[in-house]
């Protein structure tokens, strides 16, 4: 294994683990904390961390925004994939298991490029994709486990909480994408971050949450550390420098991996269990992104296998191409 393989590997396992951690001190925490003010909170710690984090790896050139669109994915950003995404997933998980949430939030990368042939110009979505929807609707279907008689639950509406939260993440990266911007990705998340921060103590202070809410126990200390610190931060650097180094389709790929991890936590610290419906539904879910995903996934499979051949010598290379078509021929 080499050393880019080896550090690749451990962004895919920062990245799962920190995230998939994200649920369930999200959940243990809440006992303690009012969601939105929760959520500001996990964002004025990140904020701190990777401010100074991109102030110790990047130049100066690279660090203020220069251009409309730098502003624009900013805030994209900030309100729609940090923000508002993280404020739906809050609120909602007060009323379901992390398990579960974990779960509804990994329709994103099915619901990303739905939203891109909509919005974007250059985008079209093949029959793969509209199979892959169909499939992920249909596992939201079976996590969410629809009756008539419990429309209106309070289960039910947390799991439409939390998709809500999905499909503003999903939103924010359409957004960001379409801006265009020349910033690099982990500084853009460095300015998000305190976007997020401020959305979500306004809306706290909008509904009426006030810190003399929170209770301050070793529990609330551990997970709101947790959710500043590991998912808030370093997190957020381990998933950038994974999709520098793989690119988004296979560096996303986390996020199938974050509802394992989020189960198993859950399971494991708060005693949590998954139904076999819903562990159903996120087979479903995770078949129609690999639907969605066929298509791109074969296209740089395809530019691999040419970049290895374009580095082949000629006579290797004619020798390797006699050996192909003997075996078609056979």
């Amino acid at each position: 294994m080499t050393r880019s393989t080896k550090q690749t590997l451990v962004f895919f396992v920062i990245a799962s683990l920190c995230f998939g951690g994200t649920y369930v001190a999200a959940k243990a925490g809440l006992s303690y904390f009012p969601p939105l003010l929760f959520v500001a909170f996990r964002f004025d710690i990140g904020a701190l961390l990777l401010s100074s984090y991109v102030l110790y790896r990047f130049p100066r050139s690279e660090l203020l925004p220069r251009t409309r669109a730098d502003i624009v994915s900013i805030l994209a950003a900030g309100v729609f994939a940090i923000g508002l995404a993280n404020a739906f997933i809050f609120i909602g998980q007060q009323f379901t298991t992390s398990a579960v949430s974990s779960i509804m939030y990994s329709l994103n990368p099915i619901l990303t490029p739905v939203f891109a042939t909509v919005m974007l110009a250059d985008e079209d979505i093949s029959k793969y994709g509209v199979g892959g929807l169909l499939l992920g609707l249909v596992g939201v279907a079976l996590v969410v486990n629809l009756d008539p008689t419990n429309i209106f639950s309070g289960a039910v509406v947390g799991k439409a909480i939390v998709l809500t939260g999905a499909i503003s993440g999903a939103l924010g990266s359409i957004f960001i994408r379409g801006a265009d911007a020349s910033l690099p990705s982990t500084v853009r998340t460095a300015w998000a971050v305190p976007v997020g921060a401020v959305l979500c103590h306004s809306l706290s202070l909008a509904t009426g949450e006030k810190a003399a809410m929170v209770a301050w126990t070793p529990t609330a200390l551990v997970a709101l550390g947790y959710l500043g610190v590991f998912s808030g931060a370093i997190a957020f650097i381990a998933y950038f420098s994974l999709l520098d180094d793989i690119g988004a389709i296979r560096g996303n790929l986390i996020f199938y991996v974050v509802p394992v991890v989020a189960t198993l936590g859950g399971w494991i610290l708060l005693g949590e269990t998954i139904s076999a419906w819903t562990f159903a539904g996120f087979l479903v879910i995770f078949a129609g992104f690999a639907l969605i995903g066929r298509g791109p996934l074969l296209t740089e499979l395809a530019k691999v296998h040419q970049s290895l051949t374009e580095s082949t010598p000629d006579d290797t290379q004619e020798t390797g191409n006699r050996g192909v078509e003997a075996a078609s021929n056979d």
